[in-house]
């Protein structure tokens, strides 16, 4: 089969300026494609090609980043069971390594994307993805480098093929809903991280054991990494292909995406802490195992609704705007977990962290589109973002921090102080369109 050269969104524009219009996007997403169309290209905002095509794009989701947010599970069997010898510092790079491959193998995945090679990322990562798991099932109690070069290196890689193109595809079939359909799209991680950890836990410290419920999840992930490689379609839009490197050439010339970018930078160090820690921190403050092996359950299922309701949010309140509240909230109750202390504060604390994240992370890719200089370079330049997220660092320094004593409220401060850091760049950003839309200049 041929491969058609794939573009992201319809409209090329030949100069690398932004428009008023596309800082209304900012203050309201209806405006996000009101550029003239031509009636050939106009991306069909529905039927049942585009909604297959979501559908397979939820999957991936749900069976990539959703698996990666899961890690709380494993870092705390880890700790306590299987790799016993090792520290949370040590433990949690296994997890970080994953989340850190999976955006990064973007700048990879991007470009190939924008020159046609979606099928082949989208099955050689599922491929990967599988593989990693069924190999995982294999490790034995202590083989801590076998464990983080399977589920640290090899599942992020096959998560990394298929996160960015799964995202970028959906501008080819839907314009007006694009920010609404993303963000659905999106909820597919909170999900997955929702069930995931529930047969984990049940398989993990059930009397299934690590070898057969690692296999069990293996074979669930795959069966539905298969349905969504046969759900998704391209629209073949005959573009120029455009190298990364012109892309990062614009983007770096571009003060608005360099500030969006630092935040964004900034406030992922500190993310994954509730999600790598709050299982652990559970069961260390004493709060029953049964129970805490629902902490994350509950933090994702808040996530997921945050990530279905943000589109809808963002409509009224703008991308920008929602995702300054978003951040705020989530550096406020990071610092709160240092109360974490029974029940009810796990409860309180992980719908509150749950909820904001997911606003969060349904915003991520609607803000590179809106201040991506050429949207149709948008697969390029999904990319350039993660490329400078040391997202990596963030459980182990909470790890470090953690300590063998447990001393829970200095990486909660510290994740909270970092993640405040990152939310300020974008209330600058916000400034700064601000006085520039009253003296009336352009980007």
């Amino acid at each position: 089969m041929v491969q058609p050269r794939i573009r992201d969104t319809l409209v090329a524009h030949e100069n690398v300026e932004k428009s008023d219009e596309a800082l209304e996007e900012l203050g309201h997403v209806h405006s996000s494609n009101s550029s003239p169309l031509s009636s050939e290209t106009d991306p069909p905002d529905g039927g049942c090609g585009a909604w297959a095509t979501a559908f397979g794009c939820f999957l991936i989701q749900f069976c990539g980043f959703g698996y990666v947010l899961s890690f709380g599970v494993y870092q705390d069997f880890y700790t306590r069971i299987y790799l016993a010898d090792q520290t949370p510092s040590a433990i949690s790079w296994i997890g970080a390594l994953t989340s850190f491959m999976g955006d990064s193998v973007t700048l990879i995945s991007g470009p190939l994307y924008d020159r046609g090679w979606f099928y082949h990322l989208m099955i050689v990562g599922s491929a990967l993805q599988s593989l990693s798991l069924f190999v995982l099932s294999l490790a034995k109690p202590g083989q801590f480098y076998l464990i983080f070069m399977v589920q640290g290196v090899l599942s992020g890689i096959g998560t990394g093929l298929m996160f960015g193109p799964s995202m970028a595809v959906i501008s080819q079939h839907f314009s007006k809903r694009r920010t609404l359909v993303m963000s659905l799209v999106m909820s597919g991680t909170s999900l997955g991280s929702m069930i995931h950890p529930i047969m984990l836990n049940h398989l993990l410290n059930g009397n299934v054991g690590f070898e057969r419920g690692v296999r069990a999840s293996a074979g669930f992930v795959s069966a539905l990494l298969l349905i969504a490689c046969l759900s998704m379609r391209t629209r073949g839009l005959p573009v120029p292909t455009v190298g990364y490197t012109t892309v990062v050439r614009k983007c770096s010339r571009d003060v608005l995406f360099i500030l969006m970018t630092i935040g964004s930078t900034v406030f992922q160090i500190a993310f994954f802490f509730p999600l790598f820690y709050i299982q652990l921190d559970s069961v260390k403050h004493g709060i029953s195992i049964n129970f805490s092996f629902y902490s994350l359950v509950i933090l994702n299922a808040a996530c997921f609704i945050g990530r279905c309701t943000a589109g809808v949010a963002a409509t009224y309140m703008g991308v920008l705007n929602l995702a300054i509240a978003s951040t705020v909230a989530c550096s406020a109750v990071i610092i709160s977990m240092m109360a974490l202390s029974d029940v009810a504060s796990v409860v309180m604390l992980g719908l509150a962290y749950g909820y904001f994240s997911g606003v969060y992370i349904a915003l991520v890719v609607p803000l590179v589109t809106v201040f991506t200089p050429d949207l149709s370079e948008l697969g390029s330049s999904l990319p350039v973002l993660p490329a400078f997220k040391p997202i990596f660092l963030g459980g182990p320094i909470s790890g470090a921090l953690l300590g063998s004593q447990y001393r829970w409220w200095i990486p909660s401060l510290f994740s909270g102080i970092i993640s405040l850091v990152g939310s300020s760049m974008f209330m600058a950003l916000r400034l700064m369109i601000y006085r520039r839309r009253i003296n009336g200049n352009h980007p």
